[in-house]
């Protein structure tokens, strides 16, 4: 029998196999050499070689920049609550009695529910996943952990709904971002309390920027300043004269203005640009609800290219109206991935 040819022999392609168990269920698993990611047929875990554990270095920074954003929101809240008192309620009793109590009325209504709502999603776990056995065997059904990943940082199985926040340092249930001015995750538990917080800061800031602006004008000394001559001046030339002697006279009359109108100078400041920001995230945690998504899912959604999620207002009446909306919640590419295959090969490693 004749030899196979030099050509023969270099020109085969060798294909190996190694054996790795998985640690879901603990069962041996015979994979190609290629493949670094890849799915138990029995319990469904889902193994990444790739993955890699970082670093966590900068943990005791972000635990003390979130100490220090949550007591600044702390202290900026209950100054606006009692400076906006101080300020504005000798002019608002002043009207009468009546507008007087009802005032006091809606300013507590709004503290009240700034207040509770921050703590609810400041001081509240953002929601853990649930605890599940794995590592062998007999203790792991079949399907018991379909789509579940293992988290490095946690030493445990991650649900494809939870993400591992590295400045909370524990794995959170449809993790939606890291704030850092609540100290804390947005997440399954808090959610709806830190819309909530939303909703209410926004009111409040609208609020308390239209009783700085009502005091304010009766407060403030009054203003002089003279337009001179005023025939045969164009229209452009006479607007800039009017807002001239307006900038002039009213930066001369803020030298008499007491403290309490400075107060009220800058709760309008801080109050008019507190409403621009809130509302934005509002209205973008709003779209994120109404899509069916997190904010994390979404950006997930961006980098894998996924199809558009079917947007109903049905998502946000579930968000609102039901606690079981964000346990069952299904409408998202990130959170359920669909793994039509038992072993994934990475496409970019080298051949065998």
């Amino acid at each position: 029998m004749a030899s196979p040819s030099a050509e023969e022999q270099y020109g085969t392609e060798v294909t190996e196999n190694y054996e790795t168990t998985c640690w879901g269920c603990g069962l041996r698993v015979l994979l190609p050499s290629c493949a670094s990611l890849f799915k138990c047929g029995w319990c469904g875990a889902i193994t990444d070689r790739n993955k890699q554990k970082y670093d966590q270095k900068c943990f005791r920074w972000r635990i003390l920049r979130d100490r220090c954003f949550v007591s600044v929101v702390i202290i900026f809240i209950f100054f606006v609550i009692f400076g906006g008192v101080w300020a504005v309620y000798p002019v608002v009793f002043s009207v009468s009695l009546l507008c007087g109590i009802f005032h006091s009325i809606i300013t507590a209504i709004l503290s009240i529910a700034t207040i509770s709502s921050f703590s609810l999603a400041a001081f509240r776990c953002a929601g853990t996943p649930p605890n599940i056995l794995w590592g062998s065997y007999p203790t792991v059904g079949k399907g018991d952990l379909d789509n579940y990943t293992f988290c490095y940082y946690c030493s445990k199985p991650k649900s494809p709904r939870a993400h591992h926040c590295r400045s909370c340092r524990k794995c959170i249930l449809d993790m939606d971002h890291h704030c850092p001015f609540i100290g804390n995750c947005v997440g399954a538990a808090n959610h709806r309390s830190f819309i909530a917080f939303l909703i209410s800061a926004v009111l409040s800031t609208i609020y308390v920027s239209i009783m700085s602006a009502y005091a304010g004008l009766h407060m403030w000394p009054p203003l002089t300043y003279s337009l001179g001559r005023v025939n045969g001046v164009t229209t452009g030339a006479l607007a800039w004269r009017v807002m001239n002697e307006f900038i002039v006279a009213f930066l001369g009359s803020s030298m008499f203005v007491s403290s309490r109108g400075l107060i009220l100078v800058y709760l309008l400041i801080a109050s008019v640009s507190l409403q621009i920001g809130l509302s934005v995230l509002l209205w973008q945690q709003l779209s994120y609800i109404y899509q069916g998504k997190t904010y994390l899912s979404h950006l997930s959604s961006q980098a894998d290219n996924s199809e558009e999620e079917k947007k109903d207002c049905q998502n946000l009446v579930r968000f609102f109206g039901k606690t079981e909306f964000l346990q069952k919640r299904s409408l998202d590419p990130h959170i359920l991935v669909d793994y039509s295959i038992t072993l994934l090969v990475d496409k970019w490693c080298p051949k065998c």
